[in-house]
């Protein structure tokens, strides 16, 4: 505010000037001039001195009196204009951190909507469909294993041979489509498979060994090495199992974590098994038990087997593959 101005009447002949000048009395004329500052903004007028300024008129009093609410006016004005400027700048600023933050926000959703499409992407990878032509002859024949041991250990040999032989045509046949037609073979079945023939070796070699046509050393020996591979199957299952760890995801078999790689050993072994099994289960139906061929044949699928469990664990990083994430 522009500083207050008070009209003074002069000591003596400041009366007598306006009252020559005016016409009217001194007292008068400055109660005028107070009423008139008062009315323009000034409350009090401390720097206008009659004494100095005698010879003015009402006129010029009044003109100075614009001027100086004038120039409050614009002072006023420009500090609106200088608070206008300041909050100009603070919503100027205020827009940009938003933006910012929106811009943030944004760019964070779209990273984690990218991520989720990311792991969708990833477990379907990871998911196969195992309901294929191989696997359900894979799984046909685990079921038959079972039985096909009940039937021996009940003394018909005859029955349990035609069974065997249904159970080596399917596990030819699901091997042979699935190494023609490649939508049929699934990472899956590379494990199903070797468990079905595991589970269809443990039953015979028990139902044999139970109506003494393999001796017990030998089912010994197989069904050890079956155990064992069986217990390894578990092992790299929850080993190759991405977090989290979950008893559902763990028996999850379309959930495909690792592929297993059957050595050249293993397949010799496998037919080496299939034949002495086959041999031992007919020796009571066409008379040849004891035959010193029969008991060379044991001895050498016992050697092929303990072999192959050998090389399992010496060959063990080269034997199954865990899948990994595509990145």
């Amino acid at each position: 505010m522009l500083p207050a101005m008070v009209f003074r009447q002069g000591p003596h002949h400041g009366a007598s000037t306006l009252e020559h000048v005016l016409g009217v009395g001194g007292s008068s004329f400055v109660n005028c001039l107070n009423r008139y500052a008062a009315a323009t903004g000034f409350i009090r007028i401390s720097f206008l001195d009659i004494k100095q300024r005698r010879n003015w008129d009402v006129a010029r009093l009044r003109l100075y009196a614009d001027a100086k609410k004038h120039s409050l006016h614009l002072r006023t004005l420009q500090g609106r204009d200088i608070l206008q400027g300041v909050i100009d700048k603070q919503r100027a600023e205020f827009i940009e951190r938003k933006n910012f933050l929106v811009d943030d926000i944004r760019e964070a959703r779209h990273k984690v909507q990218e991520r989720v499409r990311e792991k969708i992407v990833e477990i379907r990878e990871e998911r196969e469909n195992i309901m294929t032509i191989p696997n359900m002859l894979t799984i046909s024949r685990a079921i038959l294993s079972p039985y096909i041991g009940y039937v021996i250990a009940q003394g018909d040999f005859t029955f349990g041979m035609s069974l065997l032989a249904i159970a080596g045509v399917s596990d030819l046949l699901d091997g042979q489509i699935a190494r023609r037609w490649p939508s049929q073979a699934t990472k899956a079945g590379s494990f199903l498979d070797p468990m079905a023939d595991k589970l269809l070796m443990g039953s015979l070699v028990i139902s044999l060994c139970y109506t003494d046509l393999m001796p017990i050393w030998l089912a010994g020996i197989i069904v050890f090495r079956d155990v064992f591979l069986l217990a390894a199957g578990f092992v790299i299952r929850y080993i190759s199992l991405p977090p989290p760890k979950t008893f559902s995801r763990y028996f999850d078999a379309t959930h495909v974590t690792a592929q297993l790689e059957p050595t050249l050993l293993s397949k010799i072994n496998t037919g080496v098994q299939l034949a002495t099994i086959g041999l031992s289960l007919g020796a009571p139906i066409w008379n040849y038990l004891d035959h010193p061929a029969l008991h060379g044949l044991w001895y050498l699928t016992g050697l092929t087997t303990a072999a192959t469990a050998l090389s399992y664990v010496m060959n063990r990083h080269n034997t199954f593959k865990i899948i990994q994430k595509k990145t």
